[in-house]
């Protein structure tokens, strides 16, 4: 009867042990599973606001000859504004020591937002400069930004 009664009790604890076993690694398989597909999911998200922030960018062609090429371009706002703020990479392939406007225009062709800044650059250099609009100039991804 004893001998009975320990196998039993044996049983009983190597099968709680086992599906306590099983069940960690399901959960723990389950929650790859799910972290994984969050993760894919927020970099599609992620890369489809990408693509809706993609304004036209118009160079003049007296900025083209004078050697300056814009690079990647972010729109910003503070805690106070949305999105009126223009911070754009600019590569000096000559000498640049002069005022710089960017025109924001609408799909429809409409301006409602121009902001001009000096900016000086050394060939070869490359840098980050801001443009901040009126705290109403609210720049949308789609449309066309003009520089002269």
């Amino acid at each position: 009867m004893k001998y009975t009664l320990l196998v039993t009790v044996s049983f009983i604890f190597f099968s709680c042990n086992w599906a306590k076993q099983k069940t960690k690694e399901t959960v723990n398989k389950t929650g790859e599973a799910v972290a994984r597909a969050s993760s894919e999911f927020v970099d599609g998200v992620s890369k489809g606001i990408e693509r809706t922030f993609q304004n036209e960018v118009v160079l003049s062609e007296q900025l083209k000859e004078q050697g300056i090429q814009p690079g990647k371009i972010t729109i910003r706002g503070t805690d106070s504004t949305t999105d009126n703020i223009l911070s754009v990479y600019l590569i000096f392939e000559k000498d640049f020591d002069r005022d710089l406007t960017i025109k924001v225009i609408s799909p429809e062709g409409q301006e409602y937002g121009r902001r001009t800044e000096h900016i000086k650059g050394q060939k070869n250099e490359a840098g980050y400069f801001d443009f901040v609009f009126d705290k109403r100039t609210n720049i949308d991804g789609k449309g066309k930004l003009q520089f002269n």
